[in-house]
């Protein structure tokens, strides 16, 4: 793995119950640049049979939101990145 792949996390849209298969992005409360730490909330997405508010499991800087407000995106699909290691030099920029 390199080194790259272990400074930036993805975190993906959780299974959030009732085996529904996607959620809607609602609302983010973080924006590239902000500093977040675990258990924090960082969205809110809404199912088929309620809205969820999702924390962060790790620690970081934002890196890249990789969807807007407003979509539908399927469980297990990396919908943030975040540097885990900020400071640590060049940063590549967001797909």
């Amino acid at each position: 793995m390199a080194a790259t792949d272990q400074r930036f996390r993805e975190f993906k849209m959780p299974d959030v119950g009732e085996g529904l298969t996607e959620a809607e992005i609602l609302k983010w409360y973080v924006a590239p640049g902000d500093r977040v730490a675990d258990g924090q909330v960082v969205c809110e997405v809404e199912t088929a049979k309620a809205a969820v508010e999702l924390p962060i499991p790790f620690d970081g800087v934002v890196h890249e939101l990789r969807f807007g407000e407003g979509t539908t995106v399927d469980v297990g699909t990396a919908i943030i990145s975040v540097d885990t290691q900020p400071g640590a030099g060049d940063v590549p920029a967001p797909a």
